[in-house]
């Protein structure tokens, strides 16, 4: 892969509107997470929920688009002055050749249920009001994007779980290489819904405590919800100290429906994939923020597939504890925070985790953050259905 830049990146989580929050959270090893009172939901759980977002309005332009995750979606744009960086690509590119690729897992299905609390009692038809294909369909959210920026690229959404957002990035490095598209606008945004938060609980798999990944005790995830961003292009004025998109590597195992490869063999492949992309050999890895969603069987085959392919030398963490497990925005908001990290030259720790799972002793899993020189870092997003995705990071010199 050739690098490409990232010019400008934001994300918005429980920890915040903006970097800033976010730099500061890793600092100071602070989490987001709240117990659940959202919307109608009565489970015993943590989320991390997003301040603010239903106050949120869409423009008059853009009301056909009305749904939560599309406020979050426009609240995340907005700061950092992300928006005006993009609008200013667009203008230095030209509207057809910047692309718009993003990641989400459930879109705006949370409109959906809401229209089927108002479905006719006689014929069961959701309310005309309701509109499918502006709010829960998948490419909505791209189509926003392009709608409300001019942007009139190629686009895509790309929908595969928990890899999503991550996998946005290669999908568009891709493009950029062909020669389709001069940069993109690459991200992903996932917000809470009542079928998330159900559904996770039915598979046993949300936790009734903040989570805790790579602990000993560690006994689920909590589900959060972001937007976040990245602007892709070859160069920039001001590239000399910035952060890189260096590599991708990509696999899918299919070993089952929602659990991972026990040995994580598909985990190794995407890892490996993004080292040769970058042209590094593990040995240039300095840190790893690891996938680690705090559940039993996702820590464990995550931490034999790192130790199979970096050893026991690379510092690694999850910033889950702090975020929450964001799903389909997972993927771009933990590329965000790999980006701070390497600016700020700090490895993050992780947030509620207490003692590390013996069983994952062979990891130099980072409790707290600290100070450290980073220059290559690798983020890893793994999704049900064994969709997997590595990204490379980095400071060129």
């Amino acid at each position: 892969m050739k690098p490409l830049l990232l010019s400008a990146t934001t994300a918005t989580s429980c920890l915040g509107v903006g970097l800033d929050a976010h730099r500061a959270a890793l600092r100071e090893g602070r989490s987001g997470l709240q117990p659940c009172t959202f919307e109608t939901v009565r489970l015993p759980t943590w989320v991390g929920e997003v301040e603010g977002v239903g106050a949120q309005a869409l423009p008059a332009a853009l009301s056909a688009y009305e749904c939560r995750n599309h406020r979050l979606a426009l609240l995340a744009l907005r700061a950092d002055g992300f928006e005006s960086r993009v609008r200013a690509a667009v203008a230095r590119h030209g509207a057809d050749r910047v692309g718009v690729f993003m990641g989400t897992s459930t879109s705006g299905i949370l409109q959906t249920e809401l229209a089927y609390r108002e479905r006719d009692p006689a014929t069961g038809a959701l309310p005309a009001s309701f509109h499918y294909a502006a709010t829960h369909n998948p490419y909505s959210l791209t189509e926003l994007l392009r709608e409300h920026l001019g942007i009139t690229g190629m686009g895509a959404t790309i929908s595969t779980a928990c890899s999503s957002s991550a996998k946005v990035f290669a999908a568009a490095a891709r493009q950029i290489e062909l020669g389709t598209i001069d940069a993109a606008l690459v991200g992903g945004v996932d917000s809470l819904c009542l079928t998330t938060l159900y559904g996770f609980a039915s598979l046993e798999l949300t936790s009734p405590e903040p989570c805790r990944p790579g602990d000993a005790g560690r006994n689920g995830i909590s589900i959060g919800e972001a937007a976040a961003y990245a602007l892709l292009e070859r160069d920039g004025a001001d590239s000399e100290h910035a952060v890189w998109l260096l590599g991708a590597g990509e696999s899918s195992d299919a070993y089952h429906m929602s659990a991972p490869h026990p040995d994580g063999l598909g985990a190794q492949m995407a890892m490996q994939a993004a080292l040769r992309s970058a042209g590094l050999g593990a040995d240039a890895i300095d840190y790893i923020n690891l996938h680690g969603t705090a559940t039993p069987a996702n820590d464990s085959a995550e931490g034999k597939a790192v130790t199979a392919v970096f050893g026991q030398r690379v510092p690694c963490s999850s910033t889950k504890g702090a975020t929450g497990h964001t799903l389909g925005a997972a993927g771009a908001l933990e590329a965000a925070l790999c980006a701070i990290a390497l600016a700020d030259g700090f490895v993050p720790g992780s947030p509620g985790t207490r003692a590390l799972d013996p069983a994952l002793g062979a990891l130099n899993y980072q409790l707290r953050g600290t100070a450290a020189p980073l220059r290559h870092v690798l983020s890893n997003s793994f999704g049900f259905g064994g969709s997997n995705c590595s990204l490379v990071l980095g400071l060129r010199s």
